[in-house]
């Protein structure tokens, strides 16, 4: 992922979490998939051509119609922005991470046996 990409905002994630979902669509098809409430038309539209700006999102024009698909992978943002936050708030270390997760979000002994288990996995 180019690292000078931006981090999504929440809005802009949903659309993306969409698009990753139904790999293209139209403006409409997004939003039919988005929750009650759903936002403008317009707003949608708007988000869309921000994705693009920033390299997320590309599309195939149909006369005036367009047709939106993610260009970069849930996998390749997901990676890019945990380590984003595994060096800014835990300098680097997965170790501080999973000991704040631990405290703060209670980790329980069969989620570290897991945590475990696919450390040893991946040696």
């Amino acid at each position: 992922m180019n690292t000078k990409r931006q981090e999504l905002t929440r809005a802009e994630l949903e659309i993306m979490q969409i698009l990753w979902q139904i790999e293209k669509g139209f403006v409409n098809d997004i939003l039919e998939a988005m929750p009650t409430p759903k936002p403008a038309y317009n707003t949608v539209s708007t988000i869309v051509r921000i994705l693009e700006k920033k390299g997320f999102v590309a599309h195939r024009a149909y006369g005036k119609s367009h047709e939106y698909y993610p260009v970069v992978n849930r996998k390749e943002y997901t990676s890019a922005f945990m380590t984003g936050v595994l060096n800014s708030f835990f300098g680097g270390s997965v170790g501080n991470m999973v000991s704040f997760l631990s405290h703060d979000k209670g980790i329980t002994v069969s989620e570290a046996d897991e945590i475990i288990r696919m450390l040893q996995n991946k040696e």
